[in-house]
């Protein structure tokens, strides 16, 4: 048995949704004759063979995502958390989220998810506009978003993020404006806004090629960003990475396990986990994850041992993400490095480009910086 970790939290991977949207390329499949519970027996199995190999003595954030976790009945949700809440050390965990669709949630699915004890609800709105969310494929209106915030309120869970979508075909700067409008009006905790990134396998990259849709000009993304930025801060909302804002205090844990670069364990179908520096990948397919667990094997296609380089490239262009960015001392003590001599060679130049500034003993994108991130990451990388 190796040692056991320390404080790891976990990500669980449901990957069943009622309706497949337009843009998604997670690793999702449609409900209707899934062996739905078999896949929820199945992962209870890799969690405790997992935790028999790499046991750990906390989990700090636990997080389930989709898929649509609320698209299962609520025996199954209620044998799902039944299952993880015996299996992992919940009674450490401070953040526990579930993710929800509008329309999904039920007063019966609420009650299941507090009985088990999550305290975070994290929302896929992506935006208020029904005439735009018809256009993606989603099949929620503007209108159960706000029933399902009303539930929720009901039920006195404080902790609700929501995702926006923005650069949408067919959306407008003054679209997108109006729908930061009705998400700020919200006045919730946390939001996650992200631009629409084509994929390849999705219908929406399928409709592009042959010309069915378009999409706005890199240019109008740009302002869309910078709207986001502006509209939020404005509101008295924390930047705190790259796609994320919230109230301070309620960022979210769970998203900094991956920013700060820890170690987590990824559970279900597709998942991905980061555990003893070695990054690892399950089969996505329901029956080839399956197939090893009815064998008492684990689930995993691929792993990779990441190289002290490749742990220092991680760090840069996670921690980057981040408004603080990355301490020079936490480097040091991880690494046994001064990060200003590694990169004496090229930190210079993205000085003088004010792509990054050094503050308060932490290297950090500039705001010209966070429109050009990809470019600055990129430079951190050894050749």
């Amino acid at each position: 048995m190796e040692k056991v970790l320390q404080n790891t939290s976990s990500y669980i991977h449901i990957p069943f949704c009622e309706h497949i949207c337009f843009y998604c390329n997670f690793n999702k499949v449609f409900l209707k004759g899934q062996p739905v519970d078999e896949y929820i027996q199945g992962l209870l199995k890799e969690i405790q063979l997992t935790l028999d190999l790499h046991p750990t003595d906390a989990s700090q954030t636990i997080y389930i995502g989709g898929g649509t976790p609320t698209s299962l009945s609520a025996n199954q949700l209620d044998d799902l958390l039944s299952g993880i809440t015996q299996l992992l050390p919940v009674e450490t965990t401070k953040e526990f989220t579930i993710e929800a669709n509008p329309g999904d949630l039920t007063q019966e699915k609420l009650d299941i998810i507090k009985n088990y004890g999550i305290n975070r609800l994290s929302m896929g709105v992506q935006t208020f506009d029904n005439r735009l969310l018809r256009r993606i494929g989603r099949k929620h209106t503007a209108e159960d978003v706000y029933q399902t915030l009303k539930l929720i309120e009901k039920n006195q869970i404080d902790n609700v993020s929501i995702d926006l979508i923005y650069a949408l075909p067919g959306q407008s700067i003054a679209d997108f404006l109006t729908t930061l409008q009705k998400a700020i009006a919200l006045d919730l905790p946390h939001y996650a806004i992200y631009s629409l990134i084509l994929e390849n396998k999705t219908m929406f990259m399928n409709w592009v090629r042959r010309g069915r849709i378009e999409l706005p000009e890199q240019e109008d993304e740009a302002k869309m960003f910078e709207l986001a930025i502006n509209e939020m801060e404005k509101a008295g909302f924390s930047h705190y990475e790259v796609s994320n804002f919230a109230k301070k205090g309620w960022e979210s844990k769970h998203n900094l396990v991956y920013w700060n670069n820890e170690h987590y364990y990824g559970f279900g179908a597709g998942a991905s986990g980061y555990l003893n520096q070695q990054r690892y990948k399950n089969f996505g397919p329901i029956q080839h994850y399956l197939n090893p667990l009815r064998n008492n094997q684990l689930p995993i296609i691929e792993t990779e041992n990441l190289s002290f380089k490749n742990q220092i490239e991680e760090e840069l262009f996670l921690g980057l993400r981040k408004k603080e960015g990355v301490s020079l001392d936490h480097f040091k003590e991880k690494f046994g490095l001064e990060l200003t001599e590694l990169y004496q060679q090229i930190l210079p130049e993205l000085f003088s480009e004010q792509l990054l500034i050094y503050k308060d003993n932490h290297l950090k994108l500039t705001r010209k910086g966070l429109f050009l991130g990809n470019e600055v990451f990129e430079k951190f990388l050894f050749s």
